[in-house]
């Protein structure tokens, strides 16, 4: 009974540990510094499974090319006028902060509400063919358990495309 008890007074202590690392800050991961548009692509998903990107098949030697691959959103339209209701859009949900807007290009960190971890979500406009790629991935951690996919079709859903 005494061992569970310090048991229990352990998992506590490094619960109240974490919840507080957290909410310092230590949590976040830092930036990535190599996000943008290179050659007409973003950054490629992550190694591990812990992203979403709609031009993961244009990376074809990737561990994480199928696990990460999504539909770009589609629009019709303006592009300019697109990108406005996509930065409306990304700005409205939670957790939501818009780092980068500028023309063809937004970027975006998501942070999660108790553990503040953050993810960075981009997109990056083809007016050609009008469609907005989408890259997101999560800082830290080897595995998001869908995180990124499901933003990314929220996103998705909300933008109507």
């Amino acid at each position: 009974m005494r061992v569970i008890k310090w048991v229990l007074v352990v998992l506590a202590v490094l619960a109240l540990a974490v919840f507080l690392a957290a909410r310092l800050g230590f949590l976040e991961g830092p930036p990535p510094a190599d996000l943008g548009v290179r050659d007409g692509r973003l950054k490629p998903p992550s190694d591990t499974p812990n992203s979403a990107s709609s031009q993961a098949h244009r990376y074809p030697g990737h561990p994480m090319r199928v696990y990460a691959q999504v539909e770009p959103l589609r629009y019709t339209g303006d592009p300019v006028l697109a990108q406005e209701r996509l930065r409306q859009t990304v700005a409205t949900m939670g957790g939501a902060r818009i780092v980068t807007s500028r023309p063809g290009y937004l970027h975006a960190t998501f942070t999660t509400r108790w553990l503040r971890f953050v993810d960075d979500v981009e997109f990056a406009f083809d007016p050609a063919a009008g469609v907005v790629h989408v890259r997101s991935a999560s800082r830290l951690g080897r595995r998001d358990f869908g995180v990124n996919r499901e933003r990314v079709e929220a996103i998705r859903e909300r933008f109507g495309g």
